[in-house]
């Protein structure tokens, strides 16, 4: 019902999905139903989703928000036509901008599986509140959305010095840790959503999570070199 509950995920997901344009309406700025003024929180959302689909290469205009009350079904129409003509005159997503059907794929998945990151390190620019509608235009840079990609953060656990405790993996919100009683823990790369809640669950007297930025993950070790065998307490 409010057009704040729209999530990045959302948006990516339809355009994953095919469609050659996404269109979000929302309450008029400042007449807010429900006193959240979640159209803000829409607003700072739609302008990072439409940064990001510039850095991939998709024409930022087949994401369109506007404000439009329950009331104002002229104006509703009027711009509907107007969007669906806009998006027909862009084509097909991906042949209008040029891409290749299989990149333009592999491209969106990779922000589908960052988007939980994306959130989280945008989290206070995505909660901004500024005074003029306009200002929200210069919110997000592209030199600020390339090192966003750049400089992605991962989470590794060192085998040297993990011990085991399944903290982590009882703590991870998405079972992205593959462990067990006595086994070293392995961090799934493809299930990480890159939350940092490993890194702060490890005891600081173990320090096995390690954080890397806008490099390569190491290796995970091999399954058969996981086993920790203990040393018995002498008597």
């Amino acid at each position: 019902m409010c057009s704040g509950r729209v999530d990045l995920a959302f948006v990516i997901r339809a355009f994953s999905k095919g469609a050659d344009g996404v269109f979000i309406g929302g309450c008029h700025l400042n007449e807010c139903n429900y006193i959240t003024h979640g159209n803000y929180h829409a607003l700072s959302m739609v302008q990072l989703c439409k940064k990001i689909l510039e850095y991939i290469g998709v024409n930022p205009e087949r994401l369109r928000l506007e404000w439009c009350s329950s009331s104002e079904g002229s104006l509703f129409a009027e711009v509907m036509n107007e969007f669906g003509k806009r998006v027909k005159q862009l084509g097909p997503l991906g042949k209008g901008e040029g891409i290749d059907e299989n990149e333009l794929k592999s491209k969106l998945a990779e922000v589908t599986k960052l988007v939980p990151y994306i959130k989280l390190v945008k989290m206070e620019k995505l909660a901004s509140r500024l005074e003029k509608p306009e200002e929200y235009d210069g919110l997000f840079t592209k030199d600020e959305i390339d090192r966003l990609f750049s400089e992605v953060i991962s989470y590794y656990i060192d085998p040297e010095k993990c011990q085991a405790c399944m903290a982590c993996l009882k703590r991870c919100p998405v079972a992205a840790i593959v462990g067990g009683k006595n086994l070293i823990h392995v961090i799934d790369q493809e299930k990480c959503i890159k939350c940092g809640t490993c890194f702060e669950a490890c005891p600081p007297k173990f320090g096995a999570v390690t954080k890397i930025s806008g490099e390569p993950v190491p290796p995970p070790i091999p399954e058969e070199k996981r086993t920790i065998v203990r040393k018995s307490k002498e008597k």
